[in-house]
């Protein structure tokens, strides 16, 4: 009987899930993973004469973590969905408290806490796809009339997760909070007008903090060497990046034959498009770059043929979300932007952002699922 019943709910499953969605979230989890095994683990079991896969095995690990996240979020209704979403985003705003008190610091910032079973797991990755939800909620709701109440309320609640990003510190994450809380009330129908001179507000409120605040003086040291590349000394990672892309080619150097991953801290998690682009060339990344077109494309015509505005609201979040995380990633890979140290989505090596991804797919598998008359 038991076994029955896993079955029937494996199948309700299948059978109501946007598989080509889910295809597309599979295969670029599997990208990821080739790229872990191929840039990181075959390296250094080949050069150091080792059977060192730690790399690779975790992210496996990680992987199927999150595939299981996927299915129980996507089989689940959407009502259970958003009722789970509350919850579990009231506790990891309890987590993101806890930072700057039981917080691991690293190179001066202190942004993960030890969950035991995910050392070094990040809160931050656990607030933003709920987040989402939770204002989403909030700008949606029949019960207030009042929309700039809703704003307003919604804006307190962004404002609250900024800061405690602020104090530990990550700039990066805190303009991606803001930029998503944006979209979100653009979405909801919010005046052009308003929405240009609260964008504003914002911008003179970052470089306030950046150019005349103490704590962020790093941030101050590493905008002015993004612009001034003569004499700046904050440009080591990213011209090792772009000298790696350039390097690579059109075809890469081959499998293991790229050096910035041994030159660069962390160039498996904050600079894996150039660790991919250098050993396999710019037309692996093409190849990258038009996945998550073809899905943020397939996510964004559910959205146009959706007539819910919450879930509307939700999808339109967690894809943007994706796409502007990876457009940052990028975007520092090649030297368009100053170094913030944010992953790619799916591809990048770590847990906390493998989980993060895990969950925002899962909410929109279960968003995008044939409707049950």
């Amino acid at each position: 009987m038991e076994k029955r019943s896993i079955y029937s709910i494996y199948y309700e499953w299948w059978k109501n899930i946007d598989k080509f969605i889910f295809s597309l979230i599979i295969l670029l989890f599997v990208t990821g993973l080739f790229f872990s095994l191929v840039s990181t683990s075959l390296i250094v079991s080949d050069k150091l004469d080792t059977n060192d896969y730690s790399f690779f095995f975790k992210h496996l690990v990680f992987i199927f973590l999150g595939i299981i996240i996927i299915f129980f979020l996507s089989s689940i209704s959407q009502e259970k969905l958003l009722k789970f979403s509350i919850i579990i985003f009231l506790f990891s705003l309890i987590f993101l408290f806890l930072v700057p008190i039981t917080g691991i610091e690293v190179k001066g910032s202190k942004r993960w806490i030890d969950l035991y079973l995910l050392p070094r797991f990040q809160p931050i990755e656990l607030v933003k796809p709920f987040l989402i939800i939770f204002i989403s909620l909030i700008l949606s709701n029949q019960k207030y009339n009042n929309i700039y109440f809703k704003y307003a309320f919604s804006f307190l609640i962004t404002l609250l997760i900024a800061l405690l990003l602020v104090m530990q510190p990550d700039i990066g994450q805190t303009l991606l909070i803001f930029f998503t809380w944006l979209i979100l009330i653009f979405t909801s129908g919010i005046s052009m007008i308003f929405l240009i001179i609260l964008f504003s507000v914002l911008i003179l409120i970052f470089f306030y903090l950046v150019f005349f605040v103490s704590k962020f003086v790093y941030i101050k040291n590493r905008l002015l060497s993004f612009f001034d590349t003569e004499t700046g000394t904050h440009n080591f990672q990213s011209d090792k990046a772009i000298e790696s892309i350039i390097s690579g080619g059109y075809f890469g150097k081959g499998i293991g034959e790229g050096t910035l991953k041994n030159r660069v801290p962390e160039a498996h998690t904050d600079y894996i498009i150039s660790v991919i682009s250098e050993e396999f060339g710019v037309i692996a990344i093409i190849l990258i770059l038009l996945l998550f077109l073809i899905f943020i494309y397939s996510v964004f015509k559910k959205v146009y043929l959706e007539n819910d505005e919450r879930t509307k609201l939700i999808l339109v979040g967690s894809i943007s979300l994706i796409l502007m995380q990876a457009m940052i990633h990028i975007g520092v890979n090649i030297r368009l932007f100053p170094t913030t140290g944010m992953t790619l989505p799916f591809i990048s090596y770590g847990g906390s952002s493998i989980v993060s991804i895990s969950i925002l797919s899962g909410i929109i598998l279960n968003l995008t699922k044939r409707k049950i008359n």
